[in-house]
């Protein structure tokens, strides 16, 4: 109810929102989200930033109505307050410097043209000399194709026909990548075919994640290295049902013992980030290396 009261009066951005109602952060950016969901307010773009305001035009009348009836009958000393400390937001707008001192403590979450992810991960690959790559269950080969110009080959294999269909296509003339057909639990390909295995986001579609680690490491050459990237253990199974994911996620130490189980050594195993759209999943990341018997 804040957060729509102040939207009314002016669009804000996330952080003003959060200084003027003194949350923090997350925590408007959670409410934002549950709003956006409802179909109560929206982003849009303007200047160096993301504003929010309410999205009267997709209101049913039935919202209208409730919406605004709220707001009328809203008569409460934190409501004031947060009405004057906006004030005092907008006039620092009015005053703020350049970009970067608008968006300082927050760059990360912010656009500014040439300045994207894309565009940052294109270029650190550069630093990247690859050998023979294999990326399992690499869905359309995005990853595939950045490291492509960087590696001595690309191998994509994901089981579904239809995506190597489409990625085979849509990756044609790619120096050095090829796209097949196969099952992450029955790779077909010889014993120590490749320096790097890539599996990001794969082990969330595997019912038998040990089955699909000893594949990857069966597969690597000693020396040779694998990345992983899969979800925290989360109790969301509704949630990713929808993205038919076949387990709930892994600790660091069931994932490390799994990557160890297969012939590996763990080098890190730890939850790398956290996601910002609420259930706000935990990301693992996995680093190891087969073992020379020499």
């Amino acid at each position: 109810m804040r957060l729509l009261a102040l939207l009314d009066r002016h669009p804000l951005s996330v952080g003003e929102l959060a200084a003027v109602t003194q949350l923090a952060q997350p925590r408007v950016s959670t409410h934002l989200g549950r709003l956006r969901d409802a179909g109560l307010v929206l982003a849009h773009r303007e200047g160096q930033g993301s504003l929010y305001r309410p999205a009267e035009e997709d209101w049913s009348p039935a919202q209208a109505a409730v919406v605004r009836a709220v707001l009328a009958a809203a008569d409460d000393p934190l409501l004031h307050q947060d009405a004057a400390r906006a004030e005092a937001v907008l006039a620092a707008r009015q005053d703020a410097g350049t970009w970067a001192d608008a968006v300082a403590g927050q760059m990360a979450r912010h656009y500014s043209p040439g300045r994207t992810w894309e565009a940052v991960a294109r270029g650190l690959v550069g630093l990247s000399r690859l050998g023979r790559v294999v990326d399992i269950a690499s869905g359309d080969g995005a990853v595939a194709e950045l490291l492509a110009p960087h590696a001595a080959s690309v191998t994509c294999v994901d089981i579904s026909p239809r995506v190597v269909a489409l990625a085979q296509a849509r990756l044609v003339g790619v120096a050095g990548l090829s796209v097949t057909q196969g099952d992450m639990h029955a790779l077909p390909f010889p014993d120590a075919s490749f320096d790097h295995a890539l599996m990001l986001a794969s082990l969330s579609y595997s019912d038998r994640p040990a089955l699909a680690l000893a594949e990857a490491a069966r597969v690597l050459v000693p020396g040779g290295r694998l990345v992983a990237v899969t979800l925290h253990a989360h109790g969301h199974r509704a949630e990713v049902a929808r993205y038919d994911h076949k387990n709930l996620g892994f600790t660091p130490e069931a994932l490390a013992g799994l990557a160890t189980a297969a012939g590996l050594r763990p080098h890190l195993c730890a939850v790398t980030g956290r996601e910002r759209r609420p259930p706000q999943h935990q990301v693992l990341t996995l680093h190891a290396t087969k073992p020379d018997p020499a």
